[in-house]
Protein backbone atom coordinates (compact mmCIF):
# COMPACT_ATOMS: atom_id res chain seq x y z
CA UNK A 1 0.00 0.00 0.00
CA UNK A 2 1.41 3.65 -0.92
CA UNK A 3 1.72 6.08 1.77
CA UNK A 4 -1.35 8.65 2.04
CA UNK A 5 -0.59 12.36 0.55
CA UNK A 6 0.59 14.25 3.18
CA UNK A 7 0.69 18.21 3.00
CA UNK A 8 4.41 18.72 2.78
CA UNK A 9 7.36 17.07 4.51
CA UNK A 10 8.48 18.36 7.82
CA UNK A 11 11.77 19.09 8.42
CA UNK A 12 12.43 19.70 4.57
CA UNK A 13 12.89 22.92 2.21
CA UNK A 14 10.36 22.78 -0.68
CA UNK A 15 13.14 24.21 -2.48
CA UNK A 16 15.56 21.07 -2.15
CA UNK A 17 12.34 18.73 -2.84
CA UNK A 18 11.56 17.84 -6.76
CA UNK A 19 8.38 15.45 -8.13
CA UNK A 20 10.59 11.66 -8.94
CA UNK A 21 8.41 12.26 -12.07
CA UNK A 22 8.19 15.55 -13.70
CA UNK A 23 11.07 16.98 -11.92
CA UNK A 24 9.42 20.08 -10.84
CA UNK A 25 9.11 21.35 -7.82
CA UNK A 26 6.63 21.92 -5.08
CA UNK A 27 3.86 24.68 -4.23
CA UNK A 28 3.64 25.77 -0.86
CA UNK A 29 0.81 23.76 1.06
CA UNK A 30 0.81 21.49 -1.98
CA UNK A 31 -0.26 17.75 -1.37
CA UNK A 32 2.92 15.94 -1.86
CA UNK A 33 2.96 12.02 -2.00
CA UNK A 34 5.84 10.20 -0.19
CA UNK A 35 6.34 6.42 -1.49
CA UNK A 36 10.04 4.81 -0.54
CA UNK A 37 11.77 7.84 0.14
CA UNK A 38 10.30 9.62 -3.59
CA UNK A 39 8.30 12.81 -3.35
CA UNK A 40 5.84 13.27 -6.34
CA UNK A 41 2.77 15.56 -6.70
CA UNK A 42 -0.47 13.69 -6.74
CA UNK A 43 -1.16 14.26 -10.39
CA UNK A 44 2.22 12.63 -10.81
CA UNK A 45 1.92 9.49 -9.00
CA UNK A 46 0.03 7.34 -11.38
CA UNK A 47 0.20 4.06 -13.26
CA UNK A 48 3.15 3.95 -15.18
CA UNK A 49 1.71 1.40 -17.86
CA UNK A 50 -2.07 3.55 -18.28
CA UNK A 51 -1.34 7.03 -16.22
CA UNK A 52 -3.94 6.88 -14.22
CA UNK A 53 -4.38 7.00 -10.58
CA UNK A 54 -4.44 3.97 -8.69
CA UNK A 55 -7.34 2.66 -7.47
CA UNK A 56 -7.64 2.46 -3.85
CA UNK A 57 -4.52 3.54 -3.53
CA UNK A 58 -3.08 0.20 -4.45
CA UNK A 59 -0.16 -0.22 -7.03
CA UNK A 60 2.39 -2.98 -7.35
CA UNK A 61 6.18 -2.05 -8.31
CA UNK A 62 8.36 -3.65 -10.58
CA UNK A 63 11.89 -2.64 -11.30
CA UNK A 64 11.51 0.91 -10.15
CA UNK A 65 7.78 1.28 -12.34
CA UNK A 66 4.55 1.48 -10.21
CA UNK A 67 1.26 -0.09 -11.81
CA UNK A 68 -1.71 -0.47 -11.46
CA UNK A 69 -2.90 -3.53 -10.13
CA UNK A 70 -4.80 -4.48 -13.82
CA UNK A 71 -1.78 -3.55 -15.79
CA UNK A 72 0.84 -5.12 -13.30
CA UNK A 73 -1.27 -8.28 -14.34
CA UNK A 74 -1.11 -8.00 -17.91
CA UNK A 75 2.38 -7.21 -17.77
CA UNK A 76 4.04 -9.62 -15.45
CA UNK A 77 1.49 -12.16 -13.88
CA UNK A 78 1.57 -15.70 -15.64
CA UNK A 79 -2.40 -16.94 -16.53
CA UNK A 80 -3.07 -20.37 -15.57
CA UNK A 81 -3.22 -23.70 -18.00
CA UNK A 82 -6.63 -24.31 -16.91
CA UNK A 83 -8.62 -21.38 -15.81
CA UNK A 84 -7.35 -18.72 -17.66
CA UNK A 85 -7.02 -16.31 -15.30
CA UNK A 86 -4.08 -14.38 -13.81
CA UNK A 87 -2.06 -16.24 -11.10
CA UNK A 88 -1.48 -14.44 -7.85
CA UNK A 89 0.51 -15.45 -5.34
CA UNK A 90 2.18 -18.90 -5.20
CA UNK A 91 2.68 -19.99 -8.75
CA UNK A 92 3.38 -23.54 -9.72
CA UNK A 93 5.27 -23.60 -12.63
CA UNK A 94 4.86 -27.48 -14.49
CA UNK A 95 4.46 -28.98 -18.04
CA UNK A 96 5.50 -25.83 -19.67
CA UNK A 97 2.47 -23.58 -18.31
CA UNK A 98 1.79 -22.02 -14.88
CA UNK A 99 -0.89 -23.04 -12.46
CA UNK A 100 -2.98 -22.01 -9.65
CA UNK A 101 -1.86 -24.36 -7.01
CA UNK A 102 -5.58 -25.58 -6.57
CA UNK A 103 -6.00 -25.86 -10.56
CA UNK A 104 -2.98 -28.03 -11.24
CA UNK A 105 -4.60 -31.43 -10.86
CA UNK A 106 -3.92 -35.28 -11.93
CA UNK A 107 -5.25 -35.73 -15.39
CA UNK A 108 -7.09 -38.77 -14.22
CA UNK A 109 -8.05 -38.67 -10.82
CA UNK A 110 -8.24 -35.17 -10.53
CA UNK A 111 -6.10 -34.69 -7.73
CA UNK A 112 -4.50 -32.03 -6.47
CA UNK A 113 -1.03 -31.83 -7.24
CA UNK A 114 0.83 -28.94 -5.85
CA UNK A 115 2.33 -30.59 -2.85
CA UNK A 116 2.10 -34.73 -3.75
CA UNK A 117 4.66 -34.38 -6.53
CA UNK A 118 3.49 -35.57 -10.09
CA UNK A 119 4.88 -38.25 -12.86
CA UNK A 120 4.45 -36.65 -16.49
CA UNK A 121 3.09 -39.56 -18.97
CA UNK A 122 2.41 -39.31 -22.69
CA UNK A 123 1.95 -35.44 -22.36
CA UNK A 124 -0.51 -35.65 -18.82
CA UNK A 125 0.22 -34.85 -15.39
CA UNK A 126 -0.35 -38.07 -12.85
CA UNK A 127 -0.41 -38.38 -10.03
CA UNK A 128 1.80 -41.64 -8.67
CA UNK A 129 -1.17 -43.90 -8.19
CA UNK A 130 -2.69 -43.15 -11.73
CA UNK A 131 0.85 -43.17 -13.30
CA UNK A 132 1.12 -46.98 -11.88
CA UNK A 133 -2.78 -47.60 -13.54
CA UNK A 134 -1.40 -46.06 -16.80
CA UNK A 135 1.27 -48.29 -16.94
CA UNK A 136 0.05 -51.38 -15.60
CA UNK A 137 -2.61 -51.21 -18.60
CA UNK A 138 0.41 -50.52 -20.91
CA UNK A 139 1.66 -54.11 -19.81
CA UNK A 140 -1.42 -55.34 -19.91
CA UNK A 141 -1.14 -56.04 -15.60
CA UNK A 142 -3.20 -54.95 -12.96
CA UNK A 143 -2.37 -52.75 -10.78
CA UNK A 144 -2.80 -53.58 -6.51
CA UNK A 145 -5.80 -51.35 -4.70
CA UNK A 146 -4.17 -51.64 -1.89
CA UNK A 147 -0.08 -51.71 -2.45
CA UNK A 148 -0.46 -49.89 -6.14
CA UNK A 149 2.25 -51.94 -6.97
CA UNK A 150 1.40 -53.81 -10.46
CA UNK A 151 0.73 -57.46 -10.19
CA UNK A 152 2.70 -59.67 -11.99
CA UNK A 153 0.79 -62.79 -11.38
CA UNK A 154 -2.86 -63.71 -11.29
CA UNK A 155 -4.67 -61.03 -9.04
CA UNK A 156 -6.76 -61.54 -6.12
CA UNK A 157 -10.41 -60.32 -6.84
CA UNK A 158 -11.87 -58.69 -3.78
CA UNK A 159 -15.28 -56.51 -3.43
CA UNK A 160 -14.95 -55.27 -7.36
CA UNK A 161 -10.92 -54.41 -6.60
CA UNK A 162 -8.20 -56.53 -7.72
CA UNK A 163 -5.12 -57.22 -5.00
CA UNK A 164 -2.07 -58.74 -4.26
CA UNK A 165 -3.35 -61.92 -2.55
CA UNK A 166 -0.59 -61.75 0.51
CA UNK A 167 -2.39 -58.53 1.58
CA UNK A 168 -5.07 -60.92 2.94
CA UNK A 169 -5.55 -64.16 5.40
CA UNK A 170 -8.03 -66.64 5.25
CA UNK A 171 -10.93 -66.04 7.62
CA UNK A 172 -11.22 -69.74 9.10
CA UNK A 173 -7.53 -70.82 9.05
CA UNK A 174 -5.46 -67.36 8.90
CA UNK A 175 -3.52 -68.63 5.68
CA UNK A 176 -1.65 -65.67 3.80
CA UNK A 177 -3.95 -66.04 0.09
CA UNK A 178 -3.64 -66.26 -3.04
CA UNK A 179 -5.74 -65.24 -6.64
CA UNK A 180 -7.42 -68.93 -5.48
CA UNK A 181 -8.99 -67.28 -2.66
CA UNK A 182 -13.12 -67.20 -2.71
CA UNK A 183 -15.11 -64.36 -1.35
CA UNK A 184 -18.41 -65.55 0.60
CA UNK A 185 -21.03 -63.07 1.57
CA UNK A 186 -23.82 -63.34 4.14
CA UNK A 187 -21.60 -66.48 6.06
CA UNK A 188 -23.08 -67.10 9.48
CA UNK A 189 -20.89 -66.13 12.49
CA UNK A 190 -18.57 -64.03 10.77
CA UNK A 191 -18.35 -60.16 10.57
CA UNK A 192 -19.45 -57.61 8.19
CA UNK A 193 -20.96 -60.22 6.22
CA UNK A 194 -22.72 -57.53 3.70
CA UNK A 195 -19.86 -57.24 2.57
CA UNK A 196 -18.39 -60.46 2.45
CA UNK A 197 -15.37 -62.40 3.75
CA UNK A 198 -12.31 -64.17 1.80
CA UNK A 199 -11.56 -67.94 2.07
CA UNK A 200 -8.33 -69.75 1.31
CA UNK A 201 -9.76 -72.61 -1.51
CA UNK A 202 -9.07 -75.86 0.85
CA UNK A 203 -11.83 -74.13 3.56
CA UNK A 204 -13.83 -72.50 0.71
CA UNK A 205 -14.76 -76.52 -0.61
CA UNK A 206 -15.20 -77.72 2.63
CA UNK A 207 -18.50 -75.13 2.83
CA UNK A 208 -19.95 -76.84 -0.03
CA UNK A 209 -20.81 -73.44 -1.88
CA UNK A 210 -21.15 -74.35 -5.90
CA UNK A 211 -18.71 -72.48 -8.18
CA UNK A 212 -19.93 -71.27 -11.34
CA UNK A 213 -18.50 -73.15 -14.57
CA UNK A 214 -17.90 -69.74 -16.35
CA UNK A 215 -16.59 -67.17 -14.08
CA UNK A 216 -15.21 -69.39 -11.28
CA UNK A 217 -16.67 -67.57 -8.68
CA UNK A 218 -19.04 -69.02 -5.86
CA UNK A 219 -22.69 -68.62 -6.56
CA UNK A 220 -24.37 -66.91 -3.46
CA UNK A 221 -28.04 -66.62 -4.71
CA UNK A 222 -29.99 -68.58 -7.60
CA UNK A 223 -27.89 -71.67 -9.36
CA UNK A 224 -28.82 -73.05 -12.24
CA UNK A 225 -27.40 -76.39 -12.98
CA UNK A 226 -26.70 -78.05 -16.41
CA UNK A 227 -24.01 -79.87 -18.31
CA UNK A 228 -22.77 -80.94 -15.44
CA UNK A 229 -22.07 -77.88 -13.63
CA UNK A 230 -23.30 -75.50 -11.74
CA UNK A 231 -23.64 -71.48 -12.87
CA UNK A 232 -24.79 -67.94 -11.91
CA UNK A 233 -28.09 -67.66 -13.83
CA UNK A 234 -25.76 -64.68 -15.54
CA UNK A 235 -23.11 -66.63 -17.06
CA UNK A 236 -25.18 -69.48 -18.64
CA UNK A 237 -25.17 -68.80 -21.88
CA UNK A 238 -25.41 -69.92 -25.73
CA UNK A 239 -22.45 -70.87 -26.96
CA UNK A 240 -23.14 -69.22 -30.19
CA UNK A 241 -25.08 -66.20 -29.63
CA UNK A 242 -23.75 -65.85 -26.04
CA UNK A 243 -27.09 -64.07 -24.53
CA UNK A 244 -28.13 -65.75 -21.20
CA UNK A 245 -30.98 -67.99 -20.60
CA UNK A 246 -32.82 -66.54 -18.25
CA UNK A 247 -35.05 -70.33 -17.65
CA UNK A 248 -35.92 -70.34 -21.12
CA UNK A 249 -34.99 -74.10 -23.06
CA UNK A 250 -31.57 -74.73 -24.06
CA UNK A 251 -30.08 -77.09 -26.31
CA UNK A 252 -27.30 -79.31 -25.58
CA UNK A 253 -24.39 -80.31 -28.22
CA UNK A 254 -20.87 -81.61 -27.47
CA UNK A 255 -20.86 -80.63 -23.95
CA UNK A 256 -22.25 -77.13 -24.85
CA UNK A 257 -25.79 -75.73 -24.42
CA UNK A 258 -27.43 -73.33 -27.58
CA UNK A 259 -30.43 -71.45 -27.68
CA UNK A 260 -33.61 -73.02 -29.92
CA UNK A 261 -32.84 -70.59 -32.69
CA UNK A 262 -28.88 -71.12 -32.82
CA UNK A 263 -29.07 -74.66 -32.24
CA UNK A 264 -31.49 -75.50 -35.18
CA UNK A 265 -29.02 -73.20 -37.32
CA UNK A 266 -26.04 -75.01 -36.69
CA UNK A 267 -27.65 -78.72 -36.09
CA UNK A 268 -31.02 -78.79 -37.36
CA UNK A 269 -33.45 -76.76 -39.72
CA UNK A 270 -34.57 -73.11 -40.07
CA UNK A 271 -36.95 -71.92 -43.12
CA UNK A 272 -35.30 -69.77 -45.43
CA UNK A 273 -37.70 -67.49 -45.84
CA UNK A 274 -38.90 -66.44 -42.32
CA UNK A 275 -35.67 -68.20 -40.35
CA UNK A 276 -37.56 -69.78 -37.69
CA UNK A 277 -37.24 -73.47 -36.29
CA UNK A 278 -39.74 -75.63 -38.93
CA UNK A 279 -41.55 -77.63 -36.43
CA UNK A 280 -43.72 -79.83 -38.91
CA UNK A 281 -42.74 -81.15 -42.12
CA UNK A 282 -40.03 -79.69 -43.67
CA UNK A 283 -39.68 -79.24 -47.80
CA UNK A 284 -36.42 -79.21 -49.19
CA UNK A 285 -34.66 -77.85 -52.05
CA UNK A 286 -32.40 -76.43 -53.49
CA UNK A 287 -29.99 -77.24 -50.46
CA UNK A 288 -32.27 -75.54 -48.33
CA UNK A 289 -34.81 -75.87 -45.78
CA UNK A 290 -38.72 -74.42 -46.28
CA UNK A 291 -41.60 -74.21 -44.32
CA UNK A 292 -44.50 -76.49 -46.44
CA UNK A 293 -46.56 -72.89 -46.53
CA UNK A 294 -43.47 -71.17 -47.47
CA UNK A 295 -42.28 -72.81 -50.28
CA UNK A 296 -43.46 -70.38 -53.18
CA UNK A 297 -42.68 -68.69 -56.41
CA UNK A 298 -40.10 -65.85 -56.39
CA UNK A 299 -41.40 -64.07 -59.00
CA UNK A 300 -45.02 -64.68 -58.70
CA UNK A 301 -44.95 -65.65 -55.21
CA UNK A 302 -47.42 -68.79 -55.93
CA UNK A 303 -46.95 -71.43 -53.60
CA UNK A 304 -46.10 -74.55 -54.86
CA UNK A 305 -45.61 -78.34 -53.20
CA UNK A 306 -43.54 -81.24 -54.41
CA UNK A 307 -45.62 -82.05 -57.02
CA UNK A 308 -45.14 -79.14 -58.64
CA UNK A 309 -42.40 -78.70 -61.49
CA UNK A 310 -40.47 -75.55 -60.33
CA UNK A 311 -36.95 -74.19 -62.15
CA UNK A 312 -33.50 -73.21 -60.20
CA UNK A 313 -33.33 -69.31 -61.17
CA UNK A 314 -30.45 -67.21 -59.01
CA UNK A 315 -30.60 -69.90 -55.99
CA UNK A 316 -34.24 -69.56 -56.16
CA UNK A 317 -37.62 -71.24 -56.77
CA UNK A 318 -39.48 -70.34 -60.56
CA UNK A 319 -42.82 -71.62 -61.32
CA UNK A 320 -42.98 -73.31 -64.42
CA UNK A 321 -45.32 -70.31 -65.83
CA UNK A 322 -43.02 -67.58 -65.24
CA UNK A 323 -40.06 -69.92 -66.41
CA UNK A 324 -41.90 -69.96 -69.39
CA UNK A 325 -42.12 -66.01 -69.93
CA UNK A 326 -38.02 -65.79 -69.80
CA UNK A 327 -36.41 -64.77 -72.69
CA UNK A 328 -35.01 -67.70 -74.76
CA UNK A 329 -31.73 -66.71 -74.37
CA UNK A 330 -31.83 -66.80 -70.55
CA UNK A 331 -33.30 -70.00 -70.57
CA UNK A 332 -30.77 -71.27 -72.76
CA UNK A 333 -28.32 -69.98 -70.19
CA UNK A 334 -30.22 -71.28 -67.17
CA UNK A 335 -30.29 -74.96 -68.77
CA UNK A 336 -26.48 -74.76 -69.38
CA UNK A 337 -25.88 -73.97 -65.83
CA UNK A 338 -28.24 -76.52 -64.82
CA UNK A 339 -26.55 -79.28 -67.00
CA UNK A 340 -23.33 -77.99 -65.78
CA UNK A 341 -23.80 -78.48 -62.13
CA UNK A 342 -25.38 -81.84 -62.43
CA UNK A 343 -23.48 -83.22 -64.85
CA UNK A 344 -20.83 -85.91 -63.28
CA UNK A 345 -16.99 -85.35 -63.00
CA UNK A 346 -15.23 -87.87 -65.63
CA UNK A 347 -12.56 -90.04 -63.21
Amino acid sequence: MPPLPSPGVPGMSLENMFCSRCGDGFEPNEKIVNSTGELWHSQCFVCAQCFRPFPDGIFYEFEGRKYCEHDFHVLFAPCCGKCGEFVIGRVIKAMNANWHPNCFRCEMCSRELADTGFIRNAGRALCHECNANAKAVGLGKYVCQKCHGIIDDQPLRFRGEVYHGYHFNCATCGIELDSTAREVRNMPGYASNDLGQLFCLRCHDKMGVPICGACRRPIEERVVTALGKHWHVEHFVCAKCEKPFFGHRHYEKKGLAYCETHYHQLFGNLCFVCNQVIAGDVFTALNKAWCVHHFACSICDKKMDQKTKFYECDLKPVCKKCYDKFPQELRRRLRRQHDAATRKPVS
